[in-house]
């Protein structure tokens, strides 16, 4: 077991534990942020034919390039094409073919010219400059051809991906399953939040924080209920996600004090401790466990380490059991817009929201980066990390950041 190991090993180490979970085939109308379980090519090309860009005359662009005000060229229309339609005639020198857009683009003909640059009657239509060869004409596969990489596997599906799909005619693309997260709070001093609040009690914020992080992460959130501060319930309740989930996620319980039973109830379930506690502010307190191929996430009962700590160690190797190709999220230097007084003896993690005004990616910290206070983390998207050792940052100090997606 590792023992207060920097945020990055810590990870790392989750990560080359973790399998992703089974697969199912889905409707793609219902496959938004699901993970492809397969790669995909395309069959054909896309579009199939050349089409017309615009409502005009398809013509042979040779038949145009002495065209002028003062020298038009008048050609003969064989044909109205409309979209969805083929041509019945074959193309021919000094003619030309009525398209609307989208419609195939006759064969032996290389360019459209469009309306409003022509004039034309029910027979004829005149040109009066010439067109490049295929001008205004979208070839066959300029979007996707065949045989083209369409999606490689661990790949979330988005709204260009599932268009794409859609128009090879997959529609019931191979996904990894959502995978089930189990939630447990405990802590004696925790009541649900529709609780009358006593003397005290806090209410469960951190059962409804995870869920959101959960869901937004594409994964499934399942609430096992509060466990108090005893060891024999908390396992109760590990023993019931370990039975009906893919993993377990628990807050509390995790320091070092008298009631901090977590850790030892995780082993008395069975599982093998693989992590206790990460040099990492806020989150330090946590453990990490496995037992029969599912991972245990302990986070500390305080709110905003609890958020901390999943996003840097437990969520990259969630994405990875979803069956993400890309679980460890990409950093990128941002700038403080505004100075940090605190210190950090170990690495710290900054929460803030990602400002890009003037053309410069910079991050504005809330008021509070208090273990326990949670409502400044509200509209978060980014956090920037401060390297262990560091003391007050003034504004305009370049950090590394990675975005809480």
């Amino acid at each position: 077991m590792l023992k207060s190991p920097d945020y990055i090993t810590a990870r790392d180490l989750l990560l080359e534990n973790v399998c992703p979970v089974g697969t199912e085939a889905v409707p793609l109308s219902g496959c938004a942020g699901r993970v492809l379980a397969q790669e995909l090519r395309a069959a054909e090309n896309v579009p199939a034919f050349d089409r017309s860009a615009y409502d005009g005359y398809a013509l042979c662009w040779g038949d145009v390039q002495a065209a002028s005000r003062e020298t038009p060229v008048t050609l003969e229309i064989l044909e109205e094409i409309p979209a969805g339609s083929v041509p019945a005639e074959a193309a021919r020198s000094g003619c030309a073919f009525k398209v609307l857009t989208g419609a195939p683009v006759p064969p032996g003909t290389d360019a459209v010219v469009p309306f409003e640059r022509t004039e034309f009657t029910g027979r004829t239509v005149t040109v009066f400059s010439p067109v490049s060869r295929w001008a205004n004409v979208v070839r066959a596969g300029e979007d996707v051809r065949a045989g083209q990489l369409l999606a490689a596997a661990g790949t979330r599906i988005d709204p260009g991906l599932a268009g794409t799909l859609a128009a090879q005619g997959i529609t019931g693309p191979l996904v990894f399953r959502r995978p089930v997260v189990g939630l447990i709070s405990t802590g004696d001093e925790v009541v649900e939040a529709e609780a009358e609040l006593a003397p005290g009690k806090i209410r469960n914020s951190n059962r409804y924080t995870l869920e959101a992080a959960l869901l937004a992460a594409g994964l499934q959130p399942r609430y096992l209920g509060l466990a108090g501060d005893r060891e024999e319930e908390i396992r109760d309740r590990l023993e019931q996600g370990l039975a009906d989930c893919d993993a377990v996620m628990l807050t509390g319980g995790v320091s070092v004090g008298d009631y901090d039973r977590t850790p030892a109830a995780m082993e008395a379930a069975g599982a093998e401790m693989l992590i206790r506690g990460v040099r990492l502010k806020p989150g330090m307190a946590c453990a990490f466990g496995c037992r029969d191929g599912k991972f245990l996430f302990a986070l500390s009962g305080n709110p905003a380490s609890s958020l901390t700590c999943f996003y840097a160690v437990a969520l990259p190797a969630l994405k990875k059991l979803a069956g993400r190709r890309d679980p460890v999220p990409q950093e990128f230097p941002v700038i403080l817009a505004d100075g940090f007084t605190g210190r950090s003896p170990v690495t710290r993690l900054l929460r803030g929201r990602l400002d890009l005004t003037g053309g410069r990616a910079a991050i504005r910290l809330p008021a509070s980066q208090g273990n326990v206070v949670i409502s400044s983390a509200a509209g978060c998207n980014v956090m920037a990390i401060v390297p262990g050792g560091s003391g007050p940052l003034a504004a305009g100090t370049v950090l590394n950041a990675f975005s809480l997606d």
